[in-house]
């Protein structure tokens, strides 16, 4: 028995597999390190850009580390594919440095998942824009993105 099940689990389904993209935008969306790690397998692999992972406290790490210097955080998170345990998706998110540079982060993961629904691989490739301020497009306050705001496909990304 694990000590943690997060549905939905896999297989998944066209529905399934968006609202387990949306449990993860808003995780992520939270920045509680902690919690979001609880979604991954205890020996959860993990290829974010050039960095490589291995287990939750890795993880918890890199996460704390990642919004030390990613400040203002906004996320979006859209389906692309999904079958079986699997799932691809695209996001966008934007933050400044402490410098108050802003920016806009561009990517693709590619998930994979236990039977009871945790994460145990997560591949991620991000590129990162220089924006102006003016130019940010995700406007809600701190932590889950409101229902109403348009998604990645609706903003144009």
């Amino acid at each position: 028995m694990t000590e943690n099940i997060r549905p939905p689990v896999p297989p998944f389904t066209a529905e399934t597999a968006a609202q387990k993209v949306r449990a993860a935008e808003n995780a992520w969306n939270s920045r509680d390190s902690e919690k979001i790690a609880l979604a991954y397998t205890i020996d959860s692999q993990w290829r974010n850009r050039a960095k490589f992972l291995t287990g939750r406290d890795q993880i918890v790490l890199f996460l704390q580390q990642k919004w030390a210097k990613e400040l203002d955080y906004r996320l979006i998170k859209e389906l692309w594919a999904f079958h079986d345990a699997r799932i691809a998706v695209r996001f966008a998110y934007e933050w400044h440095d402490a410098s108050g540079n802003w920016f806009r982060s561009y990517g693709n993961e590619n998930w994979e998942f236990d039977q009871h629904g945790l994460m145990k691989r997560r591949i991620a490739s991000i590129n990162d824009l220089p924006i102006a301020e003016a130019d940010r497009k995700f406007h809600w306050s701190q932590g889950i993105r409101p229902d109403d705001h348009p998604e990645l496909s609706e903003l144009g990304f």
